[in-house]
């Protein structure tokens, strides 16, 4: 019998397969239809700052409202409506989850500022949820920030979380780091019990015939897991956290190549927005099919085990594995 089991933030998993943020969990009946279909955790899609500072700006104004504070601020922000949850819904939401729900509610805030949109984390642990992924999702365009002031806010951000609550903390990162080992461990110095590893950043796209620029949402494909897997398959042993594995997976094999990696569990959202959440039962029994074939007896087994210092060709992860592509074209 293959044990699917894994661990992850200290979470006891029935299996490495959780459902990242998306509009599947806005749903409660879809919740339980993932967990049915098999799903080991679920994060529940983000609670962003901006919602919290829209709430915060709407109620200064109807309480001053002849003072027209903070007119120009609110311009900046996205229109009322723009997500379905504001914060308290939001707060809610979380409770009738883990009332309906037996597999682990992880919530999720996505920011880029310190400041009192922060105390929503306390307010999410106390709704119940058993961790919180904290998405930090940041675009940098102003030429006179550096590289070091980005890094140093992120690290002050999930201190400033960290501060807040008792559950366990994983920080959802992009690739766009300049020495990502080292940010890394900061990370987990700083209070991170886990990285998710990668975020995608949405790419604007370009309106010939209207001359605009406009919104451009693709989902993922499996193609987009060799980032991540070669960057947790690199910090494996290196930093001391858990490591999920999200952008690109989509099959059995996906999953199997991100244990093999050093990740505690694979996330996906595309693939079972595309194919509905019955899918992840698929996945389940394609991923028993080949361990069974591959005499595998536990996920745990084989996590790690061709990471960098795993592998026996480390080289394979860093530039004489760039040689070795372009000259075999």
């Amino acid at each position: 019998m293959v044990d699917l089991k894994t661990t992850y933030l200290g979470l006891e998993l029935k299996n490495p397969l959780v459902a990242s943020a998306s509009p599947l969990s806005e749903k409660v009946d879809t919740v339980r239809q993932l967990e049915e279909a098999g799903v080991a955790a679920v994060v529940v899609h983000s609670l962003f700052e901006e919602q919290i500072i829209q709430e915060s700006l709407e109620l200064d104004r109807f309480l001053s409202r002849d003072t027209n504070s903070f007119a120009e601020a609110l311009t900046h922000l996205p229109e009322a409506g723009k997500y379905s949850l504001g914060p308290e819904v939001y707060v809610e939401h979380i409770r009738r989850l883990k009332a309906a729900v037996n597999i682990p509610v992880i919530g999720s805030l996505n920011g880029v500022s310190s400041g009192g949109w922060i105390k929503y984390a306390q307010k999410i642990e106390a709704a119940g949820a058993d961790a919180l992924e904290l998405n930090l999702y940041y675009l940098p365009t102003e030429v006179d920030l550096d590289g070091a002031a980005v890094e140093a806010n992120y690290l002050h951000i999930v201190r400033d979380v960290r501060a807040q609550i008792n559950i366990p903390l994983a920080v959802k990162l992009s690739p766009f780091i300049t020495a990502l080992p080292h940010f890394a461990r900061r990370m987990a110095d700083a209070g991170a019990n886990g990285l998710v590893l990668f975020n995608r950043f949405y790419q604007p796209d370009f309106d010939l015939e209207a001359l605009e620029v406009v919104p451009n949402l693709k989902l993922s494909t499996s193609t987009e897991l060799l980032l991540p897997l070669r960057w947790i398959a690199i910090l494996h042993n290196q930093v001391d956290v858990d490591f999920a594995l999200t952008s690109g997976v989509h099959t059995a094999e996906d999953i199997l190549k991100a244990m093999m990696a050093g990740a505690k569990v694979a996330m996906t959202a595309s693939a079972l927005l595309k194919n509905g959440p019955a899918y992840a039962a698929r996945l389940l029994d394609d991923l028993v099919a080949w361990m069974e074939a591959h005499e595998y007896g536990s996920i745990r087994q084989m996590q790690g085990s061709l990471c960098q210092q795993a592998s026996g060709n480390q080289a394979a992860f860093e530039r004489a594995n760039y040689m070795k592509v372009l000259g075999s074209y």
